[in-house]
């Protein structure tokens, strides 16, 4: 019965990668048993099978390389016992990871297919529950690029870029709104998800009662749905108790037709009429 084996006959027989054999003999842990000092031929015998079958199974569960060659070094049931237990602890972990982009895609799914469904300049009244944010108090002139602003937040507190997709928002102060001066904006900030990783000092936008519209654009444009949401406003005796909610629901990072784009304005009220 034939012993020694080619590394081209050990792949087709373990159906493997020739290169993947040669990099488990680069990196220790499956060295042929011999090799022909004429032709340079390497050769795997059958006392081998065993190690390979334990190195593919192995790493059919993910095993690191150098997990595995610590097994060899080691090679006993206690440090196999170990060995799989590190490994179902890691593998949590990925799963825990996995569960948690699934619902951050979950979310922007939802939001999007929200925003591209929307009825535009109609007023409505939302109640809308207690929302973390991370906030950046400063003016910024309507029209200035956000990027750079954004930036400075995600800087102070922390946060990953990839979590800023339709999260975004801006603040006109009530002073401002009553003013119907809508040139500057108060603050900018971030919605903060359960899922999500920080270092800064969440606070919350309280919940309450919000007037709201949704208007084909960006924050450039937002002059003629605020004077609806203010005459409103005065037309039915509501009165603002905090800053403006202004996001951007679509806008360039999704679509290059501006006619796409949508901005959604909440302002915070109460019933003005006296007791």
């Amino acid at each position: 019965m034939k012993e020694l084996f080619t590394v081209g006959e050990l792949s087709k027989l373990f159906s493997m990668n020739i290169r993947t054999l040669r990099y488990y003999d680069q990196v220790g842990i499956l060295k042929p048993e011999m090799t022909d000092n004429k032709t340079g031929y390497r050769y795997y015998s059958t006392r081998q099978f065993e190690r390979l079958n334990t190195i593919k199974y192995l790493r059919a569960l993910d095993m690191p390389i150098e997990k595995i060659a610590h097994f060899f070094d080691n090679k006993d049931p206690e440090t196999m016992v170990e060995l799989l237990r590190g490994q179902q602890a890691d593998i949590s972990c990925k799963i825990a990871g996995l569960q948690t982009i699934s619902r951050k895609i979950d979310n922007r799914l939802t939001q999007i297919q929200d925003a591209v469904c929307s009825s535009m300049n109609i007023i409505r009244i939302r109640h809308l529950e207690k929302r973390a944010v991370l906030s950046l108090r400063k003016e910024i002139p309507r029209g200035t690029d956000l990027e750079y602003p954004i930036r400075e937040l995600e800087r102070l507190n922390a946060l990953s870029p990839a979590m800023f997709l339709g999260k975004v928002g801006v603040s006109i102060s009530a002073d401002d709104l009553r003013n119907r001066k809508f040139d500057r904006f108060s603050e900018i900030f971030v919605f903060v998800e359960d899922e999500d990783r920080y270092e800064g000092n969440l606070e919350y936008q309280k919940e309450q009662d919000y007037l709201t519209i949704r208007f084909s654009g960006t924050h450039v444009k937002s002059d003629d749905s605020y004077n609806l949401l203010l005459d409103f406003m005065e037309k039915e005796n509501l009165r603002m108790t905090g800053s403006s909610v202004e996001i951007t629901l679509i806008d360039s990072g999704l679509t290059n037709n501006q006619s796409e784009f949508v901005t959604e304005l909440q302002i915070p009220f109460e019933d003005g009429t006296p007791l």
